[in-house]
């Protein structure tokens, strides 16, 4: 089959080329590349990737301008059909924002701004996002937020766990989060948010590559499909 996807741009966007890039060299096919104030999204998309970046300048709340945005209603009945969904740092803000997986995003508990590599632990490998990795597999993957803070109340962080939803953990204490958690799947398993930038760390030159296998479980298991 031909790959082809997504990456939105907000006003604010600051990876969205990375990710655009990395989604290119890993994956293949066709890349769009979207606006926010597009209605609509280009048919037959397996993938959509929201980027990390500061959309609408962080105001009001981090992702809850952009969640708002017109392309995000398209994002959302896409998720629902079954589309594969990625939200990456502000892209993670923007999915709980819009609704599409559980939880917020708040201020780091350290209040101050989070640049720098970071250990994960690879909690789920069963989810079409982390099937190339072995389950517990500690893998190193760049950070860079300062509203990385997930919060969910002990009835939810309790539900996620024991439903496998939690796909990846810190393996230090990054920036407050509940649990240590890095990355939450929705019930489906087909939309995927995570702070750290796996699209950071494809390649040698990046320092590392442990950020590929996200890319390369997503493509086998829709090609598969």
């Amino acid at each position: 089959m031909a790959f082809t996807s997504a990456v939105i741009t907000f006003p604010g966007s600051n990876c969205d080329r990375d990710m655009a890039v990395a989604i290119e060299q890993v994956c293949g096919g066709t890349v769009h590349r979207v606006w926010h104030g597009d209605a609509d999204l280009p048919e037959g998309l397996d993938f959509i990737a929201l980027p990390g970046g500061f959309s609408y300048g962080d105001y009001l709340r981090s992702g809850a301008m952009a969640a708002r945005s017109p392309v995000m209603q398209a994002v959302v009945r896409a998720a629902e059909r079954g589309v594969t969904v990625l939200g990456v740092c502000n892209g993670f803000q923007v999915l709980t924002e819009a609704g599409l997986l559980p939880g917020a995003l708040m201020r780091n508990a350290g209040i101050r701004f989070v640049c720098r590599n970071v250990t994960l632990t690879v909690e789920n490998n069963q989810s079409l996002f982390t099937a190339g990795y072995d389950a517990g597999q500690q893998i190193t993957i760049p950070v860079a937020h300062h509203d990385g803070n997930y919060f969910a109340d002990d009835a939810t962080l309790d539900r996620i766990e024991g439903e496998g939803r939690v796909a990846f953990r810190y393996g230090e204490t990054v920036n407050g989060s509940a649990r240590n958690i890095a990355g939450v799947l929705n019930d489906r398993g087909n939309v995927l948010g995570m702070m750290p930038h796996p699209e950071r760390m494809i390649e040698a030159a990046h320092g590392g590559s442990d950020g590929r296998a996200l890319f390369e479980s997503v493509v086998r298991g829709l090609v598969a499909a």
